[in-house]
C-alpha cells in the first residue's frame, strides 16, 4: 500500500471542497482497503466522511430512506425493513459475512467495484483497471463472468447483493454533488454496462457523494425471495442471484419483479419476465415459462455457459419461494 493523506473532515462542505480525483472518499472501507492493498487503488488522499453521512433508516410518505452511513447488518435488524420491505434484508444477509456486514456502508454498497480476477491481478490485463490493455477473461478464465450486457472490452460482474434487490423494487439513489446540488437517479440508471468504458462503473458524477437510497412504497413484502447460487455457503460472491417478488392477488400475479446478479456488469432486471408473469397464475408452470423467457437473452461465454441452466433453476426456485415466503 502506497503511503496516503487522511483527512476527516467535519462539515460535508469541507469534504466536498477537498474531494479530487486523487482523493477518495471512505467509509466502512470493506472494498477500498483491499484495492489500495493490492495497489489497484492509490489514492493520493482519503477523506473519512463516517461523521457526515446519515446513519438512520426513515419511513417517508414515499416510502423508506436509507442513509448512506447506515451499516448493512442495521439494515437486516431494521423492524421496519423487515415488516415491509424483507427482500432487502433478505438480500444483505446473504451477501459477504457478519464482520464485514458490520462494516460495510449502504452507500459503499453500491459501489463496490468488480471481483473479476483479472481485476485484481495486476500482472494481468484489464480494460477496467487499466483502460486499452484488452480483457484477459474475455477468452481466458471466465467462468464466473457475465452472460447478458458484456461487450468485448469487458466480462465482469457486478458484485453486489444489497443492489439487487434495490433494482428489483425501483430504488433511487440520493446523491449531493460538488457544488452541494442534490440529485436523485432511478437505480436502474445508476449503474453501467461496460460499452467502451468498462473503467466506469455507474453514473456518479464526479466528486460527488451518496448520501442516502430511497425505496418507494410497494406491495411486495408478503411474497418475496433472494436466493444465490454461489460455490460455497459463506466468503463468496453469486454465480447467479435472483431477487424475486410477487404482488398477488389470491394465486393471480398483479406484478411480479425480477433481478439478477452474477449474470451482468450492472444488477440486470428481467422486465420481459416481469410482464410475461403480470395477470397469469402463480404456477410452476408459469414460473417455468418466465424462467426460460429470462435465459433466452443469455450470451454465455467459452467457461460459463453452465450459467444459463443455473439461471433458469435460481428463477424458477425464487418465485417457488415467494409463495411460502
Amino acid at each position: 500500500m502506497r503511503p496516503f493523506i487522511f483527512n476527516k473532515p467535519s462539515v460535508l462542505s469541507q469534504s466536498l471542497a477537498k474531494k479530487t480525483n486523487k482523493v477518495q472518499f471512505i467509509a466502512g472501507g470493506t472494498n477500498l482497503v483491499d484495492l489500495m492493498k493490492k495497489n489497484i487503488a492509490a489514492p493520493e488522499g482519503v477523506l473519512d466522511v463516517t461523521a457526515l453521512l446519515s446513519s438512520a433508516i426513515v419511513p417517508t410518505d414515499k416510502g423508506l430512506r436509507i442513509g448512506a452511513m447506515v451499516r448493512n447488518s442495521a439494515i437486516t435488524l431494521d423492524k421496519v425493513i423487515l415488516s415491509q420491505y424483507p427482500l432487502v434484508a433478505k438480500a444483505v444477509l446473504a451477501g459477504a459475512s457478519p464482520q464485514i456486514r458490520h462494516m460495510a456502508s449502504t452507500g459503499g454498497n453500491l459501489l463496490q467495484r468488480t471481483r473479476c480476477p483479472y481485476f485484481y491481478d495486476i500482472t494481468l490485463p484489464c480494460n477496467k483497471r487499466k483502460p486499452g490493455t484488452g480483457c484477459g477473461a474475455l477468452n481466458g478464465d471466465n467462468r464466473m463472468s457475465a452472460i447478458v450486457g458484456w461487450s468485448e472490452n469487458c466480462v465482469a460482474v457486478h458484485p453486489s447483493d444489497l443492489c439487487i434487490a434495490l433494482a428489483a423494487l425501483d430504488a433511487s439513489v440520493v446523491i449531493t454533488d460538488k457544488t452541494q446540488k442534490t440529485i436523485t437517479i432511478a437505480f436502474k440508471d445508476f449503474h453501467r454496462l461496460p460499452g467502451n468504458t468498462p473503467e466506469l462503473d455507474n453514473n456518479l458524477p464526479a466528486n460527488a457523494l451518496i448520501t442516502s437510497i430511497e425505496i418507494p412504497k410497494n406491495p411486495f413484502n408478503k411474497n418475496c425471495a433472494y436466493l444465490k447460487s454461489r460455490d460455497r455457503d459463506s466468503y463468496a460472491f453469486a454465480l447467479v442471484s435472483v431477487a424475486a417478488a410477487l404482488h398477488l392477488d389470491g394465486d393471480r400475479i398483479i406484478e411480479a419483479r425480477l433481478a439478477s446478479g452474477g449474470v451482468a456488469h450492472k444488477p440486470w432486471r428481467w422486465t420481459a419476465a416481469e410482464t410475461f408473469l403480470k395477470g397469469k397464475t402463480a404456477t410452476r408452470d408459469n414460473f417455468i415459462e418466465a424462467a426460460a423467457i429470462a435465459a433466452k437473452d443469455a450470451k454465455p461465454l467459452t467457461n460459463n455457459e453452465f450459467k444459463v441452466p443455473m439461471l433458469k433453476g435460481a428463477i424458477e426456485t425464487a418465485l417457488q419461494n415467494c409463495l411460502t415466503a
